[in-house]
């Protein structure tokens, strides 16, 4: 019997909602988007992509409505190519607007609250929000979410462009407590797909502080808080959990696990295809 690889998960919460953008890769020529409401505690699955999508490389606004991405799909048929950055509604996949780019080199775009854009084709959104490159550096989306590079991280080289030649330590204090939640990069992984669930390449490894004791966290592949300070995570094994940390318990409030999921590209609502 052949054991299924678990799949590969990236998380983008929004700044201002209780909503996060889910990124789910496997197998490995599919790609899944979904939606994570805190409040409810619930996973709602959206689009299938019969391609890659570069999490590191997309957005999600801060009202969680809206969703930038950069995908690739070699089998794209329209006038955009097979390489684009698009725009559209969580957790769906309908290009609202759409560009295309020079390739998978490619940054992606993040969202501006000012409305500005420079963007390739210079349009202006009929939401609140504007596209911005996002910036050569290592957990870019991150820097944007409140995490600190540490004052004990590897100093970039200037000579490094692409910010590829370190392992860039970042750490995020807990809203309202005094954990303090670490990550670190092991650097890139080589390859297009990269080893030990990297994504975009990148291979992290976290890890959480309290009075002065450090845990590593070497089940997930993906961590932060969230505006009440509870844990959210994505475990290597494919599962979503919020936790709560009190002393030395922890209890895990809800659990979505995404490691059965199928490819199953159903069309999206009538509701995705307008603003």
């Amino acid at each position: 019997m052949t054991r299924t690889a678990p799949p590969r998960l990236y998380c983008i919460p929004a700044t201002k909602a209780p909503v996060v953008a889910v990124f789910r890769r496997g197998p490995t020529r599919w790609s899944h988007v979904g939606r994570w409401d805190l409040v409810e505690q619930r996973y709602e699955p959206g689009a299938w992509l019969g391609g890659r999508i570069f999490p590191r490389r997309c957005d999600l606004s801060p009202d969680g409505r809206w969703l930038s991405y950069f995908a690739h799909k070699p089998s794209a048929r329209w006038e955009l190519g097979e390489a684009y950055v698009a725009v559209s509604k969580l957790p769906w996949l309908t290009a609202l607007h759409a560009f295309k780019t020079c390739g998978t080199w490619t940054r992606g775009y993040f969202f501006t609250e000012d409305g500005s854009s420079v963007a390739s084709d210079e349009a202006k959104l009929p939401i609140p929000f504007g596209l911005r490159s996002i910036p050569v550096v290592q957990f870019a989306l991150e820097r944007q979410r409140g995490w600190d590079e540490a004052p004990d991280s590897s100093p970039r080289d200037p000579r490094d462009n692409w910010d590829e030649r370190r392992n860039a330590r970042m750490q995020k204090r807990q809203p309202g407590g005094h954990r303090l939640l670490r990550v670190e990069s092991l650097g890139w992984a080589g390859g297009e797909f990269g080893v030990e669930q990297a994504v975009d390449g990148l291979r992290v490894h976290y890890a959480l502080e309290s009075d002065g004791a450090i845990e590593l966290m070497h089940d997930l592949q993906w961590a932060d808080w969230d505006a009440q300070g509870r844990l959210l995570v994505a475990t290597r094994s494919g599962r979503l959990e919020v936790r709560t940390l009190g002393g030395d318990r922890v209890v895990i409030q809800h659990v979505a696990d995404l490691s059965l999921l199928e490819p199953d590209p159903t069309p999206p609502p009538p509701c995705a295809g307008h603003w």
